[in-house]
Order: structure tokens, then sequence, then C-alpha cells
């Protein structure tokens, strides 16, 4: 079925970056934004399922998915013949003020998988960041409320409000300022504190209302309260299970929404549709992109319906909701509902059981954490394991990129790993396999304080990616 299936994945045969690579890397200097985040010189020509080819016909494995968004894998077959034929028929007419079949599809479809068993209403958007903006206006709206309530570690979003919300990294706010008022922030739980303490209640809870309810924002001013059901950006950090339950709670108790970003948590990565079910809460509003169309520009807030009663005009968007990227994620949906979701299940566990081996092997890895395809470790000093290594995690993400295993960093000093959904079980063996050779050349040898940089040696691949 993927184009590369005949071919042993990963295949880097230039230095990297190689000749036509560098020469687009010098035009993009010149003319391209230099707030991008690139990590490492990969300049991609084409991606089928897990793999990748640049432009010098390298071929990479990739545990990317364009950071977590093609769910059903690069150029899948069904969603690519579902954009083709929307894309004969009409590719553009806004659904803010017309009508049409794919968009009016997919908000059933989608009100249909969210948590929960209330009636839900569905706005379009084009990313997450967007996602976030609409639940921030909804959450004020539907509430008369201002303030709102989220977490250190979080990430949401760069335009204002969704900046506004998140936590992460001062990069993402230093010369910004003002920003949107009335967000108060509190520790996001990477897991429960000392044992017994949330025996009768939550930790989180008393959090919020010990500093900010009794301190700074009364409880009947606060509009919501917005969650990540795992960090992303954060470091890939689950919540704790009893967490989104009393959450649940104390939004029910005061009136105040809660609003869960799964932006990069939904859409089957974590096992489930939503990662929100595997807490058994039904949020208030669920915001969505990333992975909801396989790679095409989308994103939406799914919400109640009594939530959703903003009136005519109040809120709209050009372009979300265009009938390609409809298409697009409704054939996503068949493909997650009908295996992908399961695989992602079966193969996390594999990812984190090689991982938890590694992690035994080599000093430099801990804290072994996540759910279905949404899964990290950290990188720590050999030494000392209770201590971030960001620097020896760089290494391991170029060493990596230049034996054709592509990764990408979150948190403190964690390596996250979130394939496509389709990823099989031998490219899972097989990225383990590189990762072993990497780190093995990146720990410090005996009596030597740098890492080995055999950064070419070990490679090992997979038939076709298969």
């Amino acid at each position: 079925m993927w184009l590369f299936d005949d071919r042993t994945v990963p295949d880097v045969r230039t230095p990297l970056p190689g000749p036509r690579a560098a020469e687009l890397l010098d035009r993009d200097a010149e003319f391209v934004s230099p707030s991008y985040t690139r990590i490492y010189p990969l300049v991609v020509e084409r991606g089928s399922g897990c793999v990748i080819e640049d432009v010098d016909g390298n071929l990479f494995l990739d545990f990317t998915a364009g950071i977590a968004v093609n769910a059903t894998g690069h150029c899948h077959p069904e969603v690519v013949a579902a954009i083709q034929d929307q894309a004969a028929k009409l590719i553009h007419m806004s659904g803010t003020d017309f009508y049409y079949r794919p968009q009016i599809d997919l908000a059933e479809r989608l009100a249909r998988v969210a948590p929960g068993s209330s009636p839900k209403k569905v706005f379009f958007t084009n990313s997450g960041a967007e996602a976030l903006e609409a639940a921030l206006k909804l959450a004020r709206w539907h509430t008369r409320r201002n303030r709102v309530v989220a977490f250190f570690g979080a990430f949401h979003g760069r335009t204002y409000g969704a900046m506004s919300l998140s936590g992460s990294k001062l990069v993402h706010r230093r010369g910004f300022s003002p920003l949107v008022p009335d967000i108060h922030h509190v520790e996001f739980p990477r897991e429960c504190p000392e044992p017994g303490r949330c025996a009768n209640g939550c930790a989180v809870v008393d959090d919020i209302v010990d500093t900010i309810f009794h301190r700074t924002a009364p409880p009947e001013e606060v509009a919501a309260i917005f969650i990540e059901p795992i960090q992303g950006e954060g470091g890939y950090y689950p919540v704790p299970p009893r967490c989104l339950p009393a959450l649940r709670e104390l939004c029910d108790k005061h009136g105040i929404l809660l609003v869960v970003d799964e932006v990069q948590t939904g859409m089957g990565r974590t096992g489930k549709m939503f990662a929100s079910e595997h807490y058994g809460v039904e949020p208030d509003i669920v915001c969505c992109a990333k992975g909801i169309a396989s790679g095409m520009p989308l994103g939406a807030i799914i919400a109640k319906a009594d939530v959703m009663d903003w009136p005519s005009g109040s809120h709209a968007s050009t372009f979300g909701g265009n009938p390609v990227s409809c298409r697009a994620a409704l054939a996503t949906i068949d493909l997650l509902e009908r295996e992908y979701m399961a695989n992602a299940a079966a193969r996390g566990e594999q990812l984190r059981a090689g991982l938890r081996r590694l992690a035994e092997r080599h000093p430099c890895l801990a804290n072994v954490r996540g759910l279905g395809l949404m899964t990290a470790v950290d990188v720590v000093e050999p030494v000392d394991r209770m201590e971030y290594s960001p620097k020896l995690r760089e290494h391991v993400i170029q060493t990596a990129f230049q034996r054709g295993l592509l990764l990408l960093g979150c948190g403190e000093s964690a390596l996250r790993f979130c394939p496509p959904l389709c990823v099989t079980a031998a490219q899972v063996d097989a990225g383990l396999r590189i990762l072993d050779g990497v780190i093995g050349s990146a720990e410090p040898a005996p009596g030597r304080p740098e890492p080995v940089r055999d950064e070419l040696a070990g490679r090992s691949g997979v038939p076709g990616g298969a």
C-alpha cells in the first residue's frame, strides 16, 4: 500500500544536508521568517506511511508525524482519494456564509464521537491555536465571566489568547506583552504528590482553591479551566487518574466550564478517539486539530449544545471547515475507527516496553511515560539521573537524524515519540534499535567527559518501513 514498501528504511545515502537540500536551505534563509523552529536540516520531497523522502533521495523513519499531525500516515491512499474527489467538485465556498455537505457531515460525526452523552455542536477553525481562541471566546460569552485558570507547562498556541493561556517557554511570551488579562496559572500535576494526599480529594483542586479562588480570582468570576490531558510541549506528562474527574467536580460546583485541549492528544493518538475518555470525563468544550484531517489544515471546538449558544456573527472563520479538509477528516475518522486507534494502543505499549528496556541499559534514559503513541522518555545526566540533560537530548536528536530517524524533543529534556498511527511493529523495533545505537554512542565513555560522536555508525533499518 505504501510507496516505499520495497525499500529498506532508513536509507541515508548522502551527507546531511545533501546538495539539493543545501540549496533550498540557502533560499529559505533569505526569504522565510526566522521565527520558525527548525531543529535539523530536513528538506522533504514526499512522504508515505511512516517514511519521509528528502529532496536528495534519502529515506527517514518518521517518529514525528509532522508534530503529531499525520495520524493515518503520510498520504494515506484513502485520504488522498477523498481529497482528490472533493477538490474536483468544490474547493471553497466559506461555511460561515453558505452550506455544503462535507462540513455538515463532519460536524455530525465529531458530535457523535466526542466524549460524553450530551448533545454537541461544532465550530470549525484552521488550526489548534484558532480552536483555543474560539474556546476562550465561547467560555467568556456563555458564562458572562472573564477569568480563566490554566496550567504552567501548558502549550496552547502562539496567537494572543492561546499564548496567554500557555505557560511553557519564555520565548513564546518574551517581547509580546501585554497579554490577555485575567488568566491565572497553577502547577500542572505531573504525578500525584506524596501518598495519601489525593485519597479523599485532589491536590490540584486544593491548589486552585487555595492559591486562586481564595486569593486572586473568586470562583464566581471564573469562566473556565483549560487543561491538556497530556501536556504536549510541557513534556508528554499524562494528568494523574484522579485529576480530571476532580476538576470536573470543581467546575460543576462553581458553574465553571471544563475546556480540554485535545489538539495533540485527540483523534486516536492515545488509543482512544480522545484522551479524556481514559478518565471517564465529559468536557464542556473539546479543542481539536493536528490529526483531525491527516495533514490538511483543520481544527474544531466541540461543545455541549447548550454551551455553544453564541449568536450569529459573534465568531466565524472564512476558511474553517473547508470542504476538502472536511473530506480528509471524514476519511481519517473512518481509518481511526477501523484500525488505527487499536494500533496506536498496541504499538504504544510496545514502544514504552522497549524504552523501559533501553532505560535499564542506558543510565541517561529515565521516566518512560505516555498513552498510546504519545510517549516520552527523559534524557538525564547518567551519574545523577534526577538532573535533566538538554544538551545530551539535542545530541541524541541530531545523531538520530543523521542515522535516518526523525525525533523531536519536549519538556526540559525529553524525547517525544509521536509517529503516525499506522506505524508497524517492525518500524517500532527499528526505531528502538536506532535509538539504542545513538544512545550508546552519545553516552560518555569511562574517563571521557564528552559524548562519543560516532554519528554514522550502527544504522539499522527495516524493509519498506513495513
